[in-house]
């Protein structure tokens, strides 16, 4: 059972790798032995094989990161993303959290060979992708980012405040793609974090507001969840033999919330009357 989360000569991509949970994946990535490129605007202070400072909502600049990482990756970890609350706009939201994880993606899925994997974070935010289908088609079927950049200006009324609707992309964006790596022998999942305890919490409170937080939480198992109980799930579901049949999957991992909420076990009013 030891070999199962074991990542003993694997090359690892992880983007958000500073703080959070692609912070604590990293970690643990390199307790299990795995050669990691870490990504992100901040200082990464993990001892990685390499560190590049990227801004994911400039396409250059993330062409010019993937222009130093190795020919071959094994693992792709899409963690890095940005909340509402005030500190981004909605079109930096939407660069980041899904135009810059789909350019950095295609740019790389070639280097991963079969039996390879990508991992992204969305989350429960992005769980009523299905009333956006069409939208959601027509942006991932734009050609670049630059495109996908215009489609999400000239519609400014889906994308709203850029946080749910990025997350439904990256939710839909999984599945779609996930369905043609995998002729390559390449999975793709992800995962759905609930409210969870990381330094961008404060902005989630601002934009999402108390109430809704509280509720989501209150549901669940009554607390916040933390970054080590989500990252271990993303070393699982990228592991090529501890889910080497999964593909095309949006764990969700919110303490029960979504269950409550799919069986009419919550009271909504009760919460935000």
């Amino acid at each position: 059972m030891s070999n199962l989360l074991d990542f003993t000569g694997s090359t690892v991509v992880v983007t958000g790798a500073a703080t959070g949970m692609g912070n604590e994946a990293t970690r643990l990535l390199l307790e299990a032995g795995a050669e990691v490129h870490a990504i992100d605007v901040a200082p990464v202070e993990l001892d990685v094989a390499a560190a590049h400072r990227c801004d994911l909502s400039d396409p250059t600049a993330i062409d010019a990161t993937v222009a130093e990482l190795p020919a071959r990756i094994d693992v792709l970890m899409n963690c890095a993303g940005i909340p509402n609350g005030g500190n981004w706009s909605p079109l930096q939201i939407m660069q980041v959290n899904i135009l810059g994880l789909r350019h950095l993606t295609d740019a790389l899925v070639d280097r991963i060979p079969s039996g390879g994997s990508v991992t992204n974070i969305a989350s429960i935010a992005g769980n009523t992708w299905a009333t956006h289908v069409a939208e959601l088609t027509e942006l991932l079927e734009t050609a670049d980012f630059g495109e996908g950049t215009a489609w999400c200006e000239s519609h400014e009324e889906v994308v709203a405040d850029g946080y749910f609707f990025s997350k439904e992309a990256v939710q839909y964006f999984t599945m779609w793609r996930a369905a043609q790596t995998i002729r390559a022998g390449i999975r793709m999942n992800a995962i759905c974090p609930g409210v969870t305890d990381t330094k961008l919490l404060v902005d989630f409170r601002r934009g999402i507001g108390d109430d809704m937080l509280d509720m989501t939480v209150d549901v669940g198992l009554g607390r916040a969840a933390q970054p080590e109980e989500m990252a271990p799930a993303l070393l699982f579901l990228s592991h090529p033999k501890s889910a080497s049949y999964i593909n095309g999957v949006n764990l969700i991992i919110d303490g029960g919330f979504t269950a409550a909420m799919s069986t009419g076990q919550v009271d909504m009013a009760a919460y935000l009357s």
